[in-house]
């Protein structure tokens, strides 16, 4: 396993175990709950660790064996996954983009409060975007689809929604990304011009044509 995938798990491990002596649990008990009608049990999930590490784990013969889901995936988690799965099938990548969902609605950027609301902005994803042709196929995912990278960013996603923001790798006001990649003889989007370029830090290896991560500096 790589550095980065020791950090990343340790610092999962650290929230579990501080979240057995917390009032509540960092998730609810259960199959798919909705947050706002079921009440959050105590209760820790015990292959939260070694799930998130087989998600980190690096290439091997068995990459493409399907991975359990956690035991619990709440509506807004869910719609976090979606988000970062249209993305990228890369888990680096994969949590760099759910920290910038999750800052948008930390900051309520565009009047965003919830992780629907913010996956489903019009014209912010791509991929959920009015006419794309991937919309109905990524709000359709549940929790128990077994595909491989599917279940890897549900555990990515449920990671980052509860990860404390000490581990966040950029500013909360990191709130935009593009994939030079992906855009092929299209001009830069106009909003680089008044964002400012982040490098994520040293704990992550991205290319930055494949995505590139930007500061909002003006509103």
């Amino acid at each position: 396993m790589s550095k980065r995938a020791l950090i990343l798990c340790g610092t999962v491990s650290a929230l579990l175990l501080t979240a057995a002596h917390a009032p509540t649990a960092l998730v609810p008990r259960g199959d798919f709950l909705s947050r706002s009608t079921e009440p959050v049990h105590n209760e820790l999930d015990s292959t939260a660790f070694e799930r998130l590490s087989a998600a980190y784990a690096p290439a091997s013969a068995h990459r493409n064996a399907s991975v359990a889901p956690p035991t619990s995936v709440d509506a807004e988690t869910l719609w976090l996954a979606r988000a970062i799965y249209s993305e990228t099938k890369r888990p680096h990548e994969q949590e760099l983009i759910a920290w910038v969902v999750r800052n948008r609605v930390d900051t309520g950027y565009r009047g965003s409060t919830t992780y629907r609301e913010a996956v489903l902005d019009p014209y912010q994803f791509s991929a959920f975007n009015p006419g794309s042709s991937k919309r109905s196929l990524l709000t359709s995912l549940k929790p128990d689809m077994p595909l491989p990278r599917w279940q890897q960013a549900l555990w990515v996603a449920r990671y980052v929604r509860h990860a404390d923001p000490v581990y966040r790798p950029f500013s909360v006001e990191t709130r935009h990304f593009y994939s030079e990649r992906s855009m092929k003889g299209r001009p830069k989007p106009f909003w680089t011009r008044r964002h400012r370029f982040v490098s994520p830090g040293r704990n992550y290896q991205v290319d930055e044509h494949r995505f590139r991560f930007y500061e909002e500096t003006s509103s």
